[in-house]
């Protein structure tokens, strides 16, 4: 059986354990930490129930020890977008504000993690992914680490597109690249629907394609935002967005998402397509983008590093 280790017990871990228990085939035993050990206890008490129900998957709570030799470790632990003051839209840092505070629980947490498995596999999903997910390289190098990287955004652009364009978001191929943030660049020139390029679709649809273009991009960057403002936090779509990542890794089946591994030539961690498989990071697809859109991706690894910095010297490093 697969095992799947989750360290936190909010709102995003309930919707990736959703995500995994609903019947796809992977059946996996889930093991729910916490540094409030009663709160995961709750949590897996509860999706027992419903695991019964939809499949043959486990979810227990457990402690770090618990967590050795698993298939996948997903890291939610952390202070959320709401409670770190994250969610103003004119405010370019963006989730980058909650890195201090976060960078400073996964000290702790990578470490306990580091004592049972140092070769761990590692999938962040803790806002802000990327900087943390360096962070957890640097704590931690021989474990294997990627972030969530741009998976959610590349979804919502291809959604906001199929709303745009008429057609769902399964027929839109579109990715978002760089950071889980506001330095994301659009790769609106590898964009496609049915084999045409949308750039000329929107162009066809009589309104201006710069007009789309804003609306889309303000609608993807801030929904984390709308989503705080309705219920609270964002959840179901990433808990649905990690859950995919997971069977991704754990059936080897090298499918194609974007999130972020560490980039030599960029010195940090970058959300492109890439083959996801046992190994985590199977092979990296690096799209051909225009020169500004190329630009765009260089500016935010930029970013991304200097964010690198601010969590390595908040977990005193």
């Amino acid at each position: 059986m697969t095992r799947i280790g989750i360290i936190g017990a909010g709102a995003v871990t309930a919707a990736t354990i959703a995500s995994l228990i609903a019947p796809t085939g992977l059946d996996p035993e889930i093991i729910v930490v916490n540094r409030t050990h009663a709160r995961a206890v709750g949590l897996a008490e509860d999706f027992t129930y419903a695991a019964a129900a939809t499949s043959r998957a486990r979810v227990r709570a457990g402690h770090y020890e618990d967590l050795a030799g698993a298939d996948l470790v997903i890291i939610t632990a952390g202070v959320n977008e709401k409670d770190g003051g994250a969610t103003d839209r004119s405010d370019d840092q963006g989730r980058r504000r909650l890195i201090p505070a976060n960078a400073r629980a996964y000290a702790d947490m990578i470490g306990q993690l580091r004592e049972v498995d140092p070769t761990a596999t590692v999938l962040v999903v803790t806002d802000p992914p990327d900087p943390l997910a360096a962070l957890a390289r640097r704590l931690a190098p021989e474990m294997t680490i990627l972030s969530s990287g741009t998976t959610i955004d590349s979804l919502r652009f291809r959604y906001r597109i199929g709303q745009e364009l008429g057609v769902p978001a399964s027929a839109v191929d579109a990715v978002v690249l760089g950071e889980h943030g506001t330095s994301a660049v659009y790769a609106w020139s590898t964009a496609r629907v049915g084999g045409r390029r949308v750039l000329d679709l929107i162009e066809e649809s009589g309104e201006g394609v710069e007009t789309v273009q804003s609306r889309i991009r303000e609608a993807v960057t801030y929904s984390n935002i709308s989503i705080i403002e309705g219920i609270g936090a964002s959840q179901h779509g990433i808990g649905a967005v990690v859950g995919q990542i997971t069977e991704a890794i754990a059936d080897d089946s090298h499918a194609i998402m974007p999130v972020a591994s560490y980039r030599e030539e960029y010195g940090t961690f970058v959300g492109l397509p890439t083959v996801l498989g046992r190994g985590g990071a199977v092979r990296v697809l690096v799209p051909e983008l225009t020169p500004q859109e190329q630009e765009q991706l260089d500016a935010s690894a930029a970013i991304l590093r200097e964010a690198d910095r601010i969590a390595f010297e908040s977990a005193g490093l």
